[in-house]
């Protein structure tokens, strides 16, 4: 039996005060209160309510050991990403590796791999498979279901899965950003619950009025929570904040504690905020994750003050994982795993030939994974159009890492390189090869030195050249958090060298790909038009 005494933070009952809980075998068996305690505050540790573990770059027991030092206990995590390249091997692979640490991870079973039908991915889960996993209690909802035309007009594939999460009463995740009037109306009435992709009031009021709930999202790339944050005036409890996809150097400044200081810097009420990053989640998932009650597992943070917020110690099922600055998780070896075919190319593979005198171009919008479709004046060179540095032109490459096949091509405007060419397997949602280049020679070798690797981040401008390899399905590494996040923020320091001015170069070249956020994409069998959903040509006339 372990005493702890404090001032407790009750998300439950919206108070505070000085408190002795008593824990027994990782359980809160009481918890009274006494008239003194130390200045310090017990706390709900702190839920992520939508990640992709696999965009931190590292595995779920090095994610955990990052997060823990900024109060996080738990995530509702989509492994959607490994599945794409590895299918149900990849979901078990998650989470084999989450359960080796006390971190709370509540995985759910991708909805949509492929996410469409237009690319290229290592792995299919049918709706029988979907069906299999969502089963198992560990699987504790339906993720994203980004396919959101498949279930508007009834896909047999999509509404069957939709089924099965309403068989087994498992919730689901959406994805429809820009979705409104009868086409959402569909889209909620098919079953679908959340939205984290809203970029709006007007699109969060809308879908909230329908009956979802809304994740707020702060990225690495998406940036929301400017846009949205108000939503705690009046529908505090119909949001949950999130970070979706968070690069390991951001997950070395901070976590889900940033949102939450800022939200009370905003001046926004102490339990709605508070409630949004613990109560909302763990009652909408119906997570096992304490809440500071009694009978509840012993999940919890002491912070210092509540205005600083900082964490002095975290505990997870009583167990105290963070404490004096030092994380007290085990170091988890990783085991590789790896989905990969390299396709040798050339320079003439990258070479696009002129078929008019403009080109459509994907334009760039820092902090949203929505881009603009616009069409410039082609610079041919030699009956090729190529780069046009002046203008921000580059040229963006998707290449096919499961089998044989030709580089899809494009044009991007918004990195702004003067040089130098950076180039990725992690790209949302297949990831396939995905490249972009001042000028053909480095894009060259940067897809070159990604394939050696058989997964990699790299940066090259001539024999200046920088690798972050990833020998975990070609999208995370086995190597330590810390030393994953230094070298990538090397990689984003070379790519401003090369003139970038983006934020997150790297997070934003992994959505390039991503055909189901319009409007303009490119996939490794060719240019998408996201609003219409289909194919598009390269050149006007």
């Amino acid at each position: 039996m372990e005493s702890v005494v404090g001032k407790l933070v009750d998300v439950v009952s919206k108070e505070i005060y000085c408190a002795e809980m008593m824990i027994d075998n990782g359980v809160i068996v009481s918890i009274a209160k006494v008239e003194d305690c130390p200045d310090v505050y017990l706390m709900p540790g702190f839920v992520d309510s939508h990640i992709h573990i696999e965009s931190s770059m590292v595995v779920p027991s090095e994610f955990a050991r990052m997060a823990v030092r900024w109060g996080t206990v738990s995530a509702v995590s989509d492994p959607h990403e490994i599945a794409n390249v590895l299918g149900i091997e990849g979901v078990e692979y998650m989470y084999e590796s989450g359960m080796k640490v006390p971190f709370k991870f509540n995985f759910g079973v991708p909805s949509c791999v492929p996410a469409t039908d237009f690319e290229a991915s290592g792995a299919r889960l049918d709706a029988a498979d979907v069906d299999v996993l969502l089963q198992r209690d560990e699987f504790v909802y339906l993720s994203e279901m980004m396919n959101f035309p498949g279930v508007v007009y009834g896909d047999k594939q999509v509404l069957s899965k939709l089924a099965s999460a309403k068989k087994y009463n498992k919730p689901v995740d959406g994805h429809a950003p820009a979705l409104s009037g009868d086409m959402l109306e569909k889209y909620v009435a098919a079953g679908v619950h959340t939205d984290h992709e809203c970029s709006s009031m007007q699109e969060a009021e809308e879908k909230i009025k329908l009956g979802m709930q809304i994740l707020i999202r702060e990225g690495s790339a998406a940036k929301n929570f400017e846009a949205l944050s108000s939503l705690f005036e009046e529908n505090a409890d119909k949001i949950m904040l999130c970070s979706d996809d968070l690069h390991p150097d951001d997950l070395l400044k901070g976590h889900i504690n940033l949102l939450v200081k800022r939200a009370l810097s905003k001046g926004y009420e102490f339990f709605d905020v508070l409630r949004s990053v613990s109560y909302n989640p763990v009652k909408f998932y119906g997570l096992n994750v304490g809440l500071l009650q009694k009978g509840d597992s012993a999940d919890f943070i002491v912070v210092n003050n509540l205005e600083k917020l900082d964490v002095i110690e975290t505990y997870i099922n009583g167990e105290q994982v963070f404490a004096n600055d030092k994380v007290l998780m085990p170091i988890i070896e990783a085991e590789s795993v790896n989905n990969f075919y390299q396709n040798t190319l050339k320079l003439v593979d990258l070479e696009i030939k002129s078929k008019g005198k403009k080109h459509k171009v994907i334009d760039v919008l820092d902090g949203e994974l929505l881009t603009n479709k616009i069409v410039v004046d082609a610079k041919i060179e030699n009956g090729l159009a190529v780069q046009n540095v002046e203008l921000d032109i580059a040229k963006l490459v998707v290449l096919n890492r499961y089998s044989k096949a030709k580089p899809a091509l494009a044009f991007i405007k918004g990195f702004a390189l003067q040089k130098g060419a950076l180039a990725s397997t992690v790209a949302h949602d297949s990831h396939n090869i995905v490249a972009i280049g001042a000028n053909d020679a480095d894009l060259l070798r940067a897809i070159e030195l990604v394939q050696e690797n058989k997964g990699a981040l790299v940066a090259v401008c001539g024999k200046d050249e920088l690798v972050l390899p990833l020998d975990v399905a070609g999208i995370m590494s086995s190597s330590r958090g810390v030393e994953v996040a230094e070298l990538y923020e090397k990689l984003n320091k070379k790519a401003a060298e090369f003139g970038s001015l983006l934020r997150a170069p790297y997070m934003t070249l992994a959505f390039m790909s991503l055909l189901v956020i319009p409007s303009l994409k490119l996939g490794d069998k060719g240019l998408f038009d996201g609003d219409k959903f289909e194919f598009t040509n390269l050149f006007e006339d």
